[in-house]
């Protein structure tokens, strides 16, 4: 446009010379020429100047405003500004979000350049690593040993697995990922739950492994005797007992595995129908005596005859691993007693017994598969370290809460504490005592059938 309206400007000038040179008036036409055209170049050197002072600094001085050509081309001008700075305000908010949503991500996330200097940083990095600002090398604000090495070495393979100072008792994954050859990306994961849960895996195999070997090993030693030598029979009797007894002790094994595997696999809540408290205990206790033998006396404290809204075949699985552990773990002469009670619409079943007790250090870590506090013990009462780890998961099942108390030579006492929407009262129990004890019991082999040598208190 600009052109044009020069071009047009430029030829009115040389006709109208041309048509005063036509009349022999040559001077008024050299003089139109020279003053159209100089006109002409100092309007657009005027304008060219404008333009050129404002593009120094196009988004801190106002476009210029232009008359003729020159107001046309600003104009225009103008209205490509506003719409790039729309589409920039529109880029800036979508930025916006993105980092906004970036600072709520659990990993860290740090952009770097070839040199290795921070670009930009998200607020999970900044936490975890104290960065601030831009354009310092990451090796500044992480120092460890381990990511120093990682970033000399080059190879990004595979991350660097470290702790942290901002994070005591935590492990990080740290990797970093090239993008192209400008940029490359430092990831910061939490990795402790995932490495507890690597590490229980590896400890479960290898507990059962271990488990399984020991009364496999006797078996086969036994029966290895037994095929070899001529034994008399009260000898040979004593190596078939062992063998029983073994061979009992990975059939409990089995078992626990089994019903620790269908409650961690089972996604369903428990049944919400309501089940008699006591006359369940009764029933556990009842079976429960054979393990005992006479050795301790066994109590039931009823305080309230409410029930439990829940799974009956989960409820005693839960009283009957509490008690064989008391009994297991009571010296002969101890009381064992098995409490049912409503306090504050809580309810609260518990297994007290006068035991050896066991020391704080242990209580935290109790509930883990396979942990014993003394293996040797464990082993010679016939436990297979998942009775607690099952007791945990009837009651997470059961939004229960299983606490512990326990002191050492004076006893321990386990109670299971239900929320008020688990305790159904007596009107609304449709359990009768025949459901509480009418599922299959859980003991081993060696305690079925056995009868008491003598009645105790329940």
């Amino acid at each position: 446009m600009i052109l044009v309206r020069t071009l047009l400007f430029a030829g009115a000038v040389l006709v109208a010379a041309a048509a005063l040179a036509a009349l022999r008036a040559g001077m008024l036409a050299v003089g139109v020429l020279v003053v159209g055209l100089l006109g002409l170049s100092l309007y657009h050197a005027f304008y060219l100047q404008r333009l050129h002072h404002w593009a120094g600094l196009p988004r801190q001085r106002e476009l210029p405003y232009g008359f003729g050509s020159w107001g046309h081309a600003f104009d225009r001008l103008g209205r490509h500004m506003r719409q790039d700075e729309g589409e920039r305000a529109e880029t800036a908010a979508e930025l916006e979000r993105i980092h906004a949503a970036v600072d709520l991500l659990p990993d860290g996330l740090v952009v770097l350049d070839r040199f290795d200097h921070v670009q930009w940083s998200n607020r999970a990095a900044q936490d975890l690593h104290g960065i601030f600002g831009t354009r310092r090398p990451v090796d500044h604000f992480v120092r460890q040993p381990e990511f120093l090495a990682y970033l000399r070495d080059g190879d990004f393979t595979r991350p660097v697995t470290m702790a942290l100072p901002s994070a005591p008792g935590r492990r990080f994954s740290l990797k970093i990922v090239p993008t192209d050859d400008a940029y490359r990306l430092l990831i910061t994961r939490d990795v402790t739950e995932s490495t507890r849960v690597e590490q229980m895996r590896r400890d479960f195999v290898a507990n059962v492994s271990h488990e399984i070997r020991t009364p496999l090993t006797v078996v086969a030693g036994f029966v290895e005797t037994l095929l070899e030598m001529d034994l008399p029979a009260d000898e040979r009797r004593r190596c078939l007992e062992m063998v029983r007894r073994q061979t009992g002790t990975m059939q409990r094994l089995v078992e626990d595995l089994l019903t620790l595997a269908t409650l961690e696999a089972t996604s369903q809540s428990p049944e919400t129908d309501a089940v008699a408290v006591e006359p369940l205990l009764q029933a556990v206790l009842a079976d429960v005596r054979a393990l005992s033998g006479g050795r301790h006396a066994l109590v039931l404290e009823a305080a309230s005859p409410a029930g439990l809204r829940g799974s009956p075949t989960e409820l005693d699985s839960a009283v009957r691993n509490l008690l064989t552990n008391a009994i297991r773990y009571t010296p002969d002469g101890g009381t064992i007693t098995v409490g049912w009670r409503v306090f504050d619409g809580e309810g609260i079943l518990s297994v007290r017994d006068t035991g050896i007790g066991i020391a704080a250090e242990h209580l935290p870590r109790l509930t883990e598969r396979f942990y014993r506090v003394d293996r040797g013990r464990s082993r010679e009462t016939g436990g297979t370290g998942l009775g607690l780890a099952i007791v945990k998961h009837v009651a997470q099942r059961h939004h229960a809460r299983l606490d512990i108390d326990s002191r050492i030579g004076v006893g321990s006492t386990f109670s299971l504490r239900f929320p008020p929407s688990r305790v159904a009262p007596p009107a609304a129990m449709k359990a009768t005592e025949s459901a509480a004890s009418g599922h299959p019991a859980t003991l081993p082999a060696e305690r079925a059938g056995e009868q008491p040598d003598a009645p105790k208190p329940a």
